[in-house]
């Protein structure tokens, strides 16, 4: 094994390279390549006559659009965008270095991502399909508790994205037991107890009282959704008896003090105050043991706040600041103070910078193991869409949408976002007065509500 533990996806190997032919290997993301002789006893000398890299690239059509007055957020859509596009490979993989397993909790803000950008691409269902029948109950989903109820989460998104009942109806078997095994798992006072792994993110993993908070929260968001999809299928008896699950476990007292995390799932769950939890702890630690995943979630909370402000200076400051790092797709990790000394990941590093890719990371991404193409960092790329121009679904498939912009201290922001019933455009502009004029052109069949 060597320094950057290669046990997800293989790039450190030995290989037998044939004499007059050519060898094919690896199946991995790279930025750089080495390589070296390891035959000491080898008394010919070597010619390589060329090294060839394969690029395995979706081709499709970039139908959602961005722009605003800021350049810095323009380049974080695309870069967002272009993140999640290299990580559509046979499946919706997490990361195209390594990680290339379905997470099933790394998927939601992807999903966000494709949907807003590309519209319906079948890599999604065809990726919790396998998850789905890689995991036969009772088991977990990637063995951690958690992940099968993000499957509950990213179909009920999928499907007010696209609205495909047929698809749906595909998974009312497996969802309806799956609502019944987790619903095992809540105790007399209307606690949580899920099993290990329990996990939210690693920047929470060693806050056991928060993890519980936001487990919690998670916990009922799930059967939230999986109530309003039972309500799709025709399934009342199965939505009346989980609908009063979820009402059960807002009951139950919860802790999240400071973490992060854990306030952003309270508030998605309608289990806290969002302008208190803004003030008191989004505002004064914006980017106090922020995970590139979870970010999204906070960023979620606080625009149920009221505070987009707070939320573009954070994108800004966060996702900007791995721009500023020499990014091209947004990373696994990233803590802001990298940028203190930290050179940039697409140059030779100085010998007075510190090698951020090298030497810096945490918890399992120590090291060159750090992914710097990861999806789950971005989110901030449908939040801009869902957020700034302000379009989202109102019923399933974009039958009926809100259109509701939040331009915070920008003069305009322009785009597009793909539904099934065609392309939504919109534009905002703000005003002398600082009031907001938009325009909009709406496929026929969608209402604004």
């Amino acid at each position: 094994m060597s320094s950057s533990e290669s046990y997800h996806s293989i790039r450190d190997s030995v290989i037998l390279a044939p004499y007059l032919g050519t060898a094919d290997f690896g199946n991995s993301g790279f930025r750089f390549a080495r390589i070296d002789v390891v035959d000491d006893e080898a008394e010919v000398e070597i010619e390589i006559l060329a090294v060839r890299a394969v690029a395995i690239y979706h081709d499709i059509e970039y139908k959602g659009s961005f722009e605003c007055s800021d350049d810095r957020l323009n380049r974080i859509w695309q870069t967002g965008a272009y993140t999640v596009h290299l990580c559509m490979q046979d499946y919706l993989w997490d990361g195209i270095k390594r990680d290339r397993l379905i997470w099933v909790n790394d998927m939601f803000p992807e999903v966000a991502v494709i949907s807003s950008v590309f519209g319906s691409i079948d890599i999604v269902p065809r990726s919790l399909d396998l998850i789905r029948n890689a995991t036969p109950l009772p088991k977990f989903m990637n063995y951690i508790s958690s992940n099968s109820l993000w499957w509950i989460l990213v179909h009920y998104q999928w499907f007010m994205y696209h609205g495909n009942l047929d698809y749906l109806r595909e998974q009312k078997d497996y969802l309806i037991a799956l609502l019944q095994f987790m619903a095992g798992h809540i105790d007399g006072q209307n606690g949580e107890i899920l099993p290990e792994v329990r996990f939210m993110d690693w920047a929470s993993s060693n806050d056991k009282p928060a993890i519980h908070g936001g487990l919690q929260a998670l916990m009922a968001m799930a059967f939230t959704a999986g109530t309003q999809i039972c309500k799709v299928l025709g399934e009342e008896q199965a939505r009346h008896k989980y609908s009063m699950v979820a009402d059960r476990l807002r009951k139950h007292d919860r802790y999240a003090g400071s973490n992060l995390q854990a306030n952003a799932l309270q508030i998605l769950a309608g289990m806290s105050n969002a302008q208190e939890v803004n003030q008191n702890v989004f505002v004064k630690t914006p980017f106090a043991d922020i995970s590139t995943l979870y970010g999204y979630y906070i960023l979620q909370a606080r625009a149920i706040a009221g505070d987009y402000q707070g939320c573009l200076e954070m994108i800004r400051g966060y996702w900007g600041g791995m721009l500023d790092l020499g990014a091209t797709t947004f990373w696994e990790h990233f803590d802001i103070t990298w940028q203190d000394n930290g050179g940039r990941v697409d140059e030779f590093v100085p010998a007075d910078k510190v090698d951020i890719h090298a030497t810096c990371g945490d918890h399992c991404y120590k090291g060159f193991r750090h992914s710097l193409c990861h999806g789950w960092a971005s989110g901030p790329t449908a939040w801009l869409s869902e957020n700034v121009l302000g379009i989202q679904p109102a019923a399933p498939g974009f039958k009926e949408i809100t259109i509701k912009p939040n331009l915070g201290d920008l003069s305009f922001a322009k785009g597009s976002v793909p539904t099934p019933l065609g392309l939504i455009t919109v534009t905002h502009e703000r005003r002398k007065d600082g009031t907001i004029t938009s325009k909009h052109n709406i496929p026929a069949g969608v209402k604004i509500v």
